[in-house]
């Protein structure tokens, strides 16, 4: 029997997950421990885990490199790779939202020439083009979006909101939702089909967890 591998996002999705297969059954027991591996094995059930970047999870399960793996939904939405998407785990909750000036709300879709600043560029053009019927000019950023609309690089800015705290503390202001975003388990497409059955059974077990409460969030 082959091994099937499991790719997680490092951090706080990694061990809420950890604990949802601690509980179907699986040993990852290791990745607990402090250590730089980062790839780890449940002999027992052939079961490899992978730690990975959170943006790369859905390539290395694409490729096959990863027959199964756990993000969130704003990576998949960003990265737009072509997996089943299989069970919403209703962990890491958030929002994808557009934010800026309270004084924008009445005027995004008014300005001729609106500047969006994001990580997520992808969501935000799809957005802006999908649900409003418009071009706008998208500007990357990777850190502190908060401050593109602060010091006039942007209007608006599109990011993940939990809180809204760093948001009120600058001044800014949840002006429009896109979606709600949680961690997913995704499945690579050729793997489903090879190894359907126990796939299938780890989904089925983890659905049932989730439907007894799951794991503290």
């Amino acid at each position: 029997m082959k091994y099937l591998t499991i790719a997680l996002a490092k951090g706080r999705l990694a061990e809420i997950s950890m604990d949802l297969f601690l509980k179907i059954g699986l040993d990852c027991s290791e990745m607990k421990e402090k250590t730089r591996k980062l790839i780890f094995a449940d002999e027992k059930n052939k079961i490899k885990f992978i730690l990975v970047k959170a943006a790369d999870v859905p390539t290395y399960v694409e490729y096959g490199a990863a027959d199964i793996g756990i993000v969130g939904k704003d990576t998949l939405l960003q990265e737009g790779r072509n997996l089943y998407e299989m069970i919403d785990l209703g962990f890491g909750q958030c929002r994808m939202c557009v934010c800026g000036p309270l004084a924008m709300k009445d005027k995004l879709d008014s300005i001729n020439d609106l500047r969006v600043a994001s990580k997520f560029t992808n969501v935000a053009r799809s957005y802006f083009f999908n649900e409003k019927g418009r071009t706008v000019e998208i500007i990357t950023l990777q850190g502190s979006v908060e401050l593109a609309p602060l010091v006039g690089l942007s209007e608006v800015i599109v990011d993940i909101v939990e809180t809204g705290k760093t948001l009120r503390e600058n001044g800014l202001d949840v002006l429009e939702t896109i979606c709600d975003i949680s961690a997913r388990f995704v499945v690579n497409r050729v793997s489903m089909k090879m190894e359907r059955e126990r796939i299938l059974d780890i989904v089925q077990k983890l659905k049932g967890v989730l439907a007894e409460g799951g794991v503290e969030n």
